[in-house]
């Protein structure tokens, strides 16, 4: 008897472009839309058309179509360059620029601040929040150690910034959405450390990019001088 005739076979994996579509597709192909009406490469009712399309595709395949004549999409198809995954040896200071700590109660580091180079956050049986999504980057690499027993720390930082994770749980849980920036020079968030019986999370902020950020700084500042003229 022939085992190798009978064996079940597993189904092949389907092509990329027949993958469904997430939410974040569809406003990766909108954004290069909207660049492209900027450009005056689309009219406005072509690209209310196609923006029209790209709310109703449900894989990967169809929201390609809306975007395969522009420069834009073959651009970023392109691959980055790989960021290191941990930063060089001497390129990072030997003591954080930031100790986050929270024990029996929580901390929290958010708003517009300076996104230091070693951000070093503790968490037992509490909780710690360091939000980057609003952060200025004046570094390209940026570690973050992240140690939690019985609590939780929870890691944001912009869609546009390379985000990985180096880091591991005992009886707890230790994740990261890694991702990669389509710009060469993004800045490199690592989180490492660990979680014992409790939580370590670090993933992007949906909506929140640092181009967007500068661009409303610069609103702000443009409408003090205005006032002042």
């Amino acid at each position: 008897m022939d085992l190798h005739q009978h064996a079940p076979q597993q189904d092949a994996a389907p092509p990329a472009t027949d993958l469904r579509a997430s939410d974040a597709d569809r406003d990766r192909i909108a954004d290069m839309l909207r660049e492209a009406l900027a450009e005056g490469r689309l009219t406005a009712d072509e690209h209310a058309e196609r923006v029209g399309g790209v709310l109703s595709a449900k894989t990967v395949g169809e929201l390609d179509v809306f975007v395969r004549d522009l420069p834009a999409a073959h651009q970023r198809r392109s691959a980055p360059a790989a960021a290191p995954f941990h930063p060089a040896p001497g390129a990072l200071p030997a003591e954080p620029d930031d100790n986050v700590v929270a024990v029996f109660g929580a901390a929290v580091r958010k708003g517009r601040r300076r996104a230091g180079r070693r951000i070093h956050a503790y968490a037992v049986f509490g909780s710690v929040e360091i939000d980057l999504s609003e952060a200025v980057f004046e570094y390209q690499q940026v570690v973050i150690k992240a140690f939690s027993v019985f609590g939780s720390v929870d890691v944001r930082v912009p869609e546009n910034v390379t985000l990985r994770g180096a880091g591991g749980a005992v009886l707890g849980s230790f994740e990261v959405d890694t991702a990669d920036s389509a710009e060469p020079e993004a800045p490199v968030v690592l989180v490492d450390g660990w979680a014992v019986l409790g939580s370590v999370e670090a993933r992007p902020k949906r909506g929140r990019l640092i181009e967007d950020i500068l661009h409303r700084v610069q609103r702000t500042v443009d409408r003090h001088v205005r006032k002042h003229l």
